[in-house]
This record gives structure tokens, sequence and C-alpha cells, in this order.
């Protein structure tokens, strides 16, 4: 039995070292930057957690499709090199893999400039039922870069976590942001969100995400700077607004302010599938963790590397207490990283520098 399918978006990370520059030179036409070497990495969520759940000992199969392109050739070899196989990927002929080139300026989060390429062929179609039926958790990320799945307001996305979620499997989704001024940007959320999450067990997005899906008034006020205006209150009212469309456990990536998780008092709700999890420790939990304090080097896969400490936490039993403080830990390791993946520790050492007192950083909600 594998313990967790990871699904979804695949791409290919191109980061060249520019940490040196101001963010202004990203806004300067007709000059020169030196910058450093230039880094290749899988990116997306299959990558992301699918990476970081296997450095966290976490046996891991991963979903998705990649074009016959010298772009898919340097992901597969990427993934084989960090002993991850590659054969439940998808091969498509005549189609062009997704790569992302992450600029991370100085001091500032990271600007993409991305290619969705045979992402958007994603459904599932894509997703071999016989494989999740022997999983304990299947785990999907970036619908807004899967547009397959977000036709007719989410139909085809809910339709997938229902077939999932009736073979006994716990299940689990991660967001995107979407493009304001793309097709992801025109999906109705609310109604996807309304859709799916009946089906969805563990759903647990950026807070700057769901606001722009459900508190759009909210996201165009702030102008990107949520942060300054978000207050336990308000994170518990949008939690109970997703428990109410039928998830089990909801919460929040907040970046550099850490992370919030709430769950449903439904204890059946919480009992179901092979991952269950405890009910009696679990039902009308409400936390929120500050972020540990780090160097930071680049902020790529934060949020995906967090998730993946989530469902190791809750596949190894642990209360989610720990399972929201584990999730923040590896997170923050990630950060001390400039790629998606390489700064996250092993289960045990991530424990270790958490039992050694770890400070964190004041709360900033």
């Amino acid at each position: 039995m594998t313990d967790v399918i990871v699904a979804g978006h695949l791409c290919l990370d191109i980061l060249p070292a520019m940490q040196h520059l101001p963010p202004q030179a990203l806004a300067s036409p007709g000059k020169l930057f030196e910058v450093g070497p230039l880094t290749f990495a899988t990116g997306g969520a299959v990558s992301n957690v699918g990476l970081a759940l296997h450095r966290l000992g976490v046996d891991v199969k991963l979903m998705a499709a990649l074009g016959d392109d010298l772009t898919a050739q340097i992901i597969r070899t990427i993934l084989r090199g960090h002993g991850v196989s590659d054969d439940t990927i998808r091969a498509e002929a005549g189609h062009s893999s997704s790569y992302s080139v992450v600029l991370s300026a100085q001091g500032q989060d990271r600007i993409f400039l991305h290619y969705t390429g045979n992402n958007a062929t994603f459904t599932a179609q894509h997703i071999d039922l016989a494989q999740t039926a022997q999983a304990r958790i299947f785990h999907l990320g970036y619908p807004p870069l899967l547009p397959a799945l977000t036709v007719d307001d989410g139909a085809p996305l809910a339709s997938l976590y229902q077939m999932i979620q009736a073979q006994g499997v716990l299940t689990s989704l991660d967001m995107a942001h979407p493009d304001p001024n793309g097709a992801s940007g025109r999906v109705n959320w609310r109604e996807a969100l309304r859709r799916a999450l009946p089906y969805v067990d563990v759903f647990v997005p950026s807070v700057e995400e769901l606001l722009f899906m459900l508190r759009r008034a909210d996201y165009d006020r702030w102008g990107g700077r949520a942060l300054e205006h978000l207050t336990l209150a308000y994170l518990r009212d949008l939690a109970a607004e997703l428990l109410s469309m039928g998830a089990a456990v909801v919460g929040f990536k907040l970046g550099e302010a850490g992370m919030y998780l709430q769950t449903t008092d439904d204890s059946a709700r919480l009992s179901r599938g092979r991952a269950a999890l405890d009910a009696q420790a679990w039902c009308g939990f409400t936390g929120y963790q500050p972020a540990f304090v780090v160097q930071v080097v680049g902020a790529t896969g934060a949020g995906d590397c967090a998730y993946a400490g989530l469902l190791t936490g809750m596949l190894r039993g642990l209360p989610p207490a720990e399972c929201l403080r584990l999730a923040a830990a590896v997170g923050a390791c990630n950060v001390e990283a400039a790629d998606a993946f390489s700064g996250v520790r092993t289960y045990e050492a991530t424990l270790e520098r958490l039992n050694a007192g770890w400070p964190t950083q004041p709360p900033l909600i």
C-alpha cells in the first residue's frame, strides 16, 4: 500500500541566482544585470510535495502529464536522481511540458513566468484508479493551473474527488493563485469549491488564494498586503465557511506569519478512510502556529513543503497541534535553500530541531 499519491501540476523550475538584485532591477528595460548560476529543479505540487514527502520518509507515487520534449527528460532525470520513480507519470506525444522561470529578487516574494504546457490536458484520465485504491492519502495540487479540471465551474474536479473518496482514501487538495487576467481568474471558484469540498478531507491553501476565490472585495481592498489586516477572528470565519462547504480539516498557509488550522466538530467526518484521523483529538480543533526563525534564501515551494509536513504528521498519527507545528517547521526548513525541496530535512532531523527549542517569530496575526 502506498502512503500518499501526489497528483496534478508538474513543471520544470528555472531559477537564476539573483537574490542580490534589488526589486527595481526587474523593471529596468535596456540594462544588463549580472546574476549567479542557473538552477534547474522540478516544480509544481507533484514535485514539491512529492519530493518533500520522500525526504520525510513517506512512501509516495506521482501522477501527472508530461510531454515528450527535452523539458520532460530533464524533469524525469531530476525526479529519478532524488530516488522517486516516474513510472506513474504519463508521457503524451507531441506535447510541450510545463516550465516556470522563478525570479527571486532581494527581500521580495517570487515572480513566476509560467507556461502551462500539457498541464492544460490533465484530467481524471491521468489518474490510475487501481493505484489510488491502494493508497492511504490522495493529494492533488494547483487546479487553477489545470484548466481541464475547472471547466463547468469545477465539475470535473468534484467528480474526480468523489471517485477517489469513494475508494476509502483520505483526500487532500491544494490550490495555486489564479491569474486575475487569465482563464483561471474567471472561474466561479465559490461554486467550484462548493462542489468539490464535500469530497475533500483536507484543504489548506494559502490565505491569498482563498481571499481571491471567496473574499474578492477584501483581496482587492488590501492590495496584496493581507497579513496587515488579518485577525484570528477573520481566519476562524473564513475557515468556518470552508467547513460548511463540506471539508473536514481546513486551514491557511500564511507565509511569514505561519499557519492556521481548523477542523470540523463532526467526528464521523474525521473517522473515514484508511488514513482516518483520531476523531477525539481532531474534533473541533483550532490552532495558529507562528513561523519559525530562519535565514530565508528562497521561498519557492515553501507552502508545498509545509503541506507535506502536515500530511506526514497525519500519517504518523500526531495530534493536530503537533501536525501544525511540524508543517510550519518543514516549510521553514525549505526556505533555507533556493529551490523547492533541498532544504527539507528528514522527519527525525526535523523533530530534533523542534525538540532543541527552535524559536518562533512573534505572532503576526
